[in-house]
Formats: C-alpha cells, structure tokens, sequence
C-alpha cells in the first residue's frame, strides 16, 4: 500500500481541513487504542545482541532511514559489525534474508532496505525476532532497527526518535497533535516519547536552527541535531525532478534550495512503484523541457533497470552538528559493548542539553 500524505496533516492550525480532521477523528480513536494495547501486551525478546532502534511518532517523512545510515557508519566506524534490520516494507519476500543488491530488487525487499546495503550489511525480515536471530547467527554485534519504535518485539539497548525539524509556513513535524488518520501521529506524543532515550531532529539544510519550542516539547531528553544535506550538488542545466516518498514537497525545496534549475516536479505516493506510463509522462516533461530527470536515491532503487540510465540519482546523506557527542552517547548505553538491554524510557542517556 502506498501513502499520499495530505500536507495538513502537518499544520498546527485545526481550521486546515477542519471537516476531514473532524470525520477520521472515531478513527483515530481506533488506532491509538491498537497501538497501545500491542505494545502494553507485548513481552519483548533479548536477542543476544545489542540493539538500537531508529523510529519515529508519525506515519512516514521524518528521515528514519538516512539516520540509521548514519548510525551504522559510526558503529562500523567503531569497530562494531553492525547490521541493519527492516521489516522490509513494500517487498514481497518474508524473511529473514539479508539483502543482496546484486540480486534483490525493491519489489523484493523494500526501497529502504536496498539504501542501508549500499553501506552495511541489512536484513529484512517480517518477524523481527527471527530475523535479529538471523543476523546475530551471522556476526551481528549490534543491531540498527529501522523504523522500530512502535514494534515491541525486541528489546532495545537504545531508542532514538527522529524528528522532522521543518516549522515554517504553519508545518509543525506532529501538526495538531491528532494520530492516524486524522493526523499524522503514530501514537500520542506523551506515549512515545515514554519510551525515547533520545531525539534526532533532521533539520534542512537551509534552516540555521530547531525552533526552539520544538526542543522544548522534549523535555529532559537528549536532543541532537542532525542535517539532511545533498552527497553532492544536483546536476547543471534544466531538471525535472520527481519523488515517491511521504513528504515529496521536501525534496522539491531541497532542489531548490542546492540551486537546481528546476523546470518542473512531479509528486508521487509513498513506496510506490513506477508504472511506465508514469515513466514515459516523466520522459515528456524531461522532453518538453530539454531537462534531465532528477529522483532521490530510494525513488532510484524502485526504477525498472532499463529507466534508470535515463534518471539521475540525486543521494543525500545525514550528518550530526555534534558528532563526537552523538557517538558517546551512543556507546554509552553500549552497543559498542554488548551493554545490558532496555525497553526504553530515557533515564541512561543523560547528555545534558
């Protein structure tokens, strides 16, 4: 299933979208009470290995995965064989598989397990158990969840919550407040952030700053900064940029904002997949505009291998204001170490901010 994420989700304003907001609310009483009941009942399983679990409170667009990239690297970076493991979202295979990216496709084990390979080994697995068993049978030392948060099946040495740092023009990362469908939220903010030992907020890269009540929502929580920034500069000339993924007006202002001469941008689903009429509708912009075709680095992975010599692959990557302090904290907890696991609740990580 793919995610169109409706852009009011994220405005704090409760007048944007008043009668949609009004009509999901029974819904979103729905899901709030799944959701809490799953984890409250859930008896979390020690794999053997330590485990550090990248999520977040909203559904899609935070930058989960760009930040798991960058915890692997440290970890790795460290000495530590650590593994990245995804439920594998959008694949069709079950797991536990570790990825091959000579072999495995994205219709096969999701577009984010594919970009954690590139760097790291990665599994994909339905049952998180399994496969953290799998991956510690394998050499794993530590392992990264992505997109972990709400997923109690494992016992977690540290949980991080990523955070989108984007509060201009009315955006607010958790809008009013309100969970799924009716809002963007997970699970209410007090609920998740029980669990947290520590925040990432993702800022953009043309952002100096976190509003400063953002930081405050947090409370005592470790908070740290990290940016969203491009591997390199987008090509020169006329672009025509497109993306599938949650916040797809977030990649237009990057483009943007790097100085592309963007000709037009086009917007697509979440995780979806590229039909070839969208390819060939692409082509003609591209066409029309005498541009190059511009994507992200997942959207690249989803291409038909005979489109994506056509298709610029535009990659980002994740970089800490305080490195050195974000490492430490890391290992603290001690996945660099084999440290004693947790469930959560912020009280070992005590960075003061």
């Amino acid at each position: 299933m793919s995610l169109t994420t409706p852009q009011w989700w994220y405005q704090r304003d409760r007048k944007s979208a008043a009668m949609a907001r009004m009509l999901l609310k029974p819904a979103s009483w729905i899901w709030a009470g799944v959701t809490a009941n799953r984890i409250a009942r859930a008896v979390p399983v020690d794999p053997g290995v330590s485990v550090v679990s990248i999520g977040n409170l909203t559904v899609g667009g935070s930058g989960k995965t760009p930040i798991a990239r960058e915890v692997l690297r440290l970890l790795r970076a460290s000495g530590v064989d650590a593994h990245a493991l995804s439920r594998g979202y959008g694949g069709s295979l079950q797991g536990p598989v570790r990825v091959d990216l000579n072999t495995h496709t994205a219709a096969e084990v999701g577009d984010e397990p594919l970009m954690l390979a590139l760097d790291s080994p990665a599994w994909i697995a339905r049952d998180r158990v399994a496969g953290a068993r799998a991956a510690a049978a394998d050499g794993a030392q530590a392992l990264v969840l992505d997109d972990g948060h709400q997923n109690p099946a494992l016992k977690k040495t540290l949980g991080l919550i990523v955070v989108d740092g984007e509060t201009r023009d009315g955006e607010w990362p958790f809008g009013d407040g309100s969970v799924f469908p009716s809002g963007p939220m997970r699970e209410p903010l007090k609920s998740g952030l029980a669990r947290a030992d520590a925040v990432v907020i993702l800022m953009p890269s043309d952002l100096a700053a976190p509003d400063p009540e953002l930081v405050e929502t947090f409370g005592a929580l470790p908070v740290f900064i990290a940016r969203l920034e491009p591997a390199g500069p987008p090509p020169a000339g006329p672009i025509v940029g497109f993306a599938g993924i949650a916040k797809p007006w977030k990649v237009e202002r990057s483009l943007k904002a790097a100085g592309a001469e963007l000709a037009d941008f086009a917007p697509f689903p979440d995780h979806a997949p590229y039909r070839e009429a969208d390819l060939r509708f692409l082509a003609d912009r591209a066409e029309l505009f005498g541009a190059k075709l511009v994507t992200t680095e997942k959207d690249w992975s989803r291409l038909p291998p005979e489109w994506r010599a056509k298709v610029v692959s535009w990659p980002v990557k994740a970089t800490f204001e305080d490195e050195a302090g974000f490492a430490e904290m890391l290992a603290r907890p001690s996945p660099l170490g084999g440290g004693e696991p947790r469930s959560g609740g912020g009280a070992a990580a005590t960075r003061s901010l």
